[in-house]
């Protein structure tokens, strides 16, 4: 079953594949500030159906960047690194040798923008942002 995640007035929508079973909050000053619940896709998973003046935002774009509706300004998805990769979820490094070439390889989605989501079905992880990067 996919879910629809529309922004406040309608310009934005994005379709899902599936219904999430995990998300993550986190408390980085970004994300504290705009509320966001997010689940993660592979990139190209999900399908972006409208993005009617889409503005974005990053600090390194390399790394990741951050979409809104450009109307009513709602945070709707973005696209990053895949982290987990690299760090542990105390934000410590994983086993690596040398970090990897930064590339944009999934993406994830604002929960908070889906009307009528079964939030008893996703396991919410807690992320120190503000703490570990």
């Amino acid at each position: 079953m996919s879910l629809t995640a529309t922004c406040h007035c309608g310009a934005t929508r994005i379709t899902l594949p599936d219904h999430p079973t995990s998300a993550a909050r986190c408390n980085c000053t970004f994300c504290a500030r705009t509320g966001a619940v997010w689940a993660y896709y592979p990139h190209g998973a999900l399908k972006i159906e409208r993005a009617d003046g889409q503005r974005d935002y990053s600090t390194d774009p390399s790394v990741g960047l951050h979409h809104f509706c450009g109307s009513c300004g709602m945070h709707t998805w973005g696209e990053s690194i895949d982290w987990s990769t690299v760090y542990n979820t105390d934000g410590t490094l994983k086993g690596i040798d040398e970090m990897p070439e930064p590339k944009l390889t999934r993406c994830q989605v604002n929960l908070n923008l889906i009307d009528d989501l079964d939030w008893s079905r996703i396991e919410i992880e807690e992320l120190d942002g503000r703490a570990n990067w």
